[in-house]
């Protein structure tokens, strides 16, 4: 097993697409975004609210790069970026896994 850093943000559909390419340009390889709900400071969301399209859905995106260092680098582009208008966290956790050349850019 090899050590890496796995990032989660969780945040506004409607950043999708700026969050992911803040994550390749900082050299994560891939990602995964799956629908979220929940509790917050912003009160109750659901991944399946009706509406416009989900437009107010969050998503969950998971990222890992073998580097903590580069992990941080990205969630705080994220944060600089995003978190001052739309909702979201984001934190990195240290993860073991079995092929590391996936994760190398």
């Amino acid at each position: 097993m090899y050590q890496a850093t796995k990032i989660v943000i969780i945040t506004e559909r409607t950043v999708l697409d700026g969050v992911t390419r803040l994550i390749e340009q900082g050299g994560a390889t891939g990602y995964t975004h799956v629908e979220a709900g929940g509790k917050g400071s912003r009160g109750i969301r659901s991944a399946n609210r009706p509406g416009l399209s989900g437009v107010m859905a969050n998503v969950k995106i998971e990222a890992i790069v073998r580097d903590k260092a580069k992990a941080e680098a990205i969630i705080t582009a994220v944060s600089e970026t995003y978190f001052r208008n739309y909702s979201g966290i984001a934190y990195v956790e240290p993860v073991e896994i079995l092929r590391p050349h996936k994760f190398d850019v």
